[in-house]
């Protein structure tokens, strides 16, 4: 077995973050639409957590912000003449689409991609996929940049493969990580890759959500373990609830997060709970792991109470004692049902023994918790060596974020600001500062 270490490359809030509610299923980001936000405060809270779990030791690295506003996106829809002219003219005619432009979603990472670390992989190498996010026009045409940085990060072809995209149809509704999970006994083992779908393209009897759109389809998950050169009998499909869905569980890790060996879940995430275990104890006997799940009843946690706490989307992350801790939003504390919960779950003995608390309030109310904010990449030493190293959190990298948040980002935006060409200004100032702090020359075609 080799020796792996798992980073968590958090999104970069950037400074356009907004509250568009373009994100129908999404009920946190819809109940929030139009109302004032705080790009410096979202920043400075994401960096707050990267920086705390990075003193604990954790391998902690980001991924930057995309570009905005979306230019090419606003001038493929007819919008012309000079930035400022785009501006103007898109808020009068159309502030839905000057939104999508400005879409704060990229900040949430673990839609970026989806990742297989080298010892899962038929060549050996740490395989990414870019999420295609076809769903939503505002999140479409994120993964042009996403490819573009997942590149510039991980550049050496002798230890990475950064795919494209899959086609961008109906059939290959792909929404990265938040609908995958790696079990195993150690992140340099040997593991079982489980990508849950939310409906069948080709099969019109499959069961589908009702009210809000199932995002990621059984064939784009298929599709990815076949790029990715995965093993078939240490690779599983399984279907989420489609009442879960239509209950504003729009990915699987609102609703499920594993680590490890352990999947911590409601009992009402799948289709069928005991063809899932089933499954997934068979893969893991496979590559010597015993699959440990940690389920929530129904009856402790209401749907509706994880769904608005985010309990589910939260990080597992194995620490050096064998045990872990569960990161968790405040919000998991301000929830009766959830926090009663939570203090039984550390007392229990089991797998988890430890909470760590981060105030995301200004993510959480965009519809993304600290599961939504990272995106999980297990490293060898030598891979981890050979990605670039600009983007790891370090104290120094933390102290020199910060002054940069502090230039640059705005404390008050409101949906009017969106029109303002200074803020298009101001965005891209920043973003060209950041490719100097971070050494990715050229992330951005500014």
């Amino acid at each position: 077995m080799r020796q792996a270490r798992e980073f968590n490359f958090d999104g970069l809030v950037g400074p356009s973050h907004n509250y568009a509610g373009l994100s129908f299923g999404n009920v946190a980001s819809f109940n929030n639409v139009k109302s004032a936000s705080n790009p410096k405060q979202a920043a400075l809270q994401g960096l707050a957590k990267m920086r705390a779990l990075a003193q604990r030791g954790f391998a902690q690295a980001l991924l930057p912000p995309q570009d905005r506003p979306n230019f090419r996106l606003l001038r493929s829809l007819g919008f012309t003449g000079s930035d400022a002219d785009v501006l103007a003219r898109a808020y009068k005619e159309s502030p839905v689409i000057l939104a999508c432009a400005y879409s704060a979603s990229p900040m949430w990472t673990a839609n970026a991609a989806t990742v297989s670390p080298s010892a899962d992989t038929a060549d050996g190498r740490v395989h990414f996929t870019p999420a295609n996010l076809n769903n939503k026009l505002h999140r479409a045409f994120e993964h042009a940049q996403s490819a573009r940085s997942l590149r510039a990060i991980f550049s050496n072809p002798r230890y990475f493969a950064v795919h494209d995209a899959l086609p961008g149809t109906p059939a290959f509704g792909d929404e990265g990580a938040a609908n995958h999970t790696r079990l195993c006994a150690a992140h340099g083992a040997d593991a079982v890759e489980m990508f849950v779908y939310g409906r069948v393209e080709f099969d019109a009897s499959a069961p589908a959500p009702k009210r809000f759109p199932a995002r990621q389809t059984l064939e784009a998950s298929q599709a990815v373990a076949r790029l990715h050169g995965l093993a078939a009998e240490r690779t599983v499909y399984i279907q989420q609830n489609p009442d879960v869905i239509d209950q504003g569980v729009f990915h699987n890790d609102v609703i499920a997060v594993g680590n490890g060996n352990v999947l911590f879940y409601h009992e009402q995430a799948f289709a069928d709970e005991a063809a899932t275990l089933a499954s997934l104890r068979a893969a893991m006997a496979g590559v010597g792991a015993e699959l440990q799940a940690v389920r929530v009843d129904t009856g402790a946690v209401a749907v509706a109470d994880a769904v608005h706490s985010y309990l589910f989307n939260s990080q597992l992350l194995s620490k050096h004692d064998g045990k872990m801790a569960l990161v968790i939003p405040h919000e998991c504390q301000e929830n009766a049902a959830v926090a009663r919960y939570l203090e039984g779950l550390v007392a229990s003995g089991g797998p988890v023994d430890e909470l760590i608390h981060f105030d995301l309030r200004q993510s959480m109310r965009n519809g993304g918790g600290p599961a939504c904010l990272r995106l999980r990449v297990a490293l060898t030493d030598e891979e981890s060596s050979a990605m670039h190293q600009g983007v790891i959190m370090t104290e120094a990298l933390y102290h020199t974020l910060v002054a940069w948040v502090e230039k640059h980002y705005r404390d008050h935006l409101e949906p009017k600001d969106l029109a303002d060409p200074a803020l298009a200004l101001e965005t891209h100032a920043a973003l060209e500062e950041l490719t100097r702090i971070l050494g990715l020359p050229g992330l951005y075609d500014l």
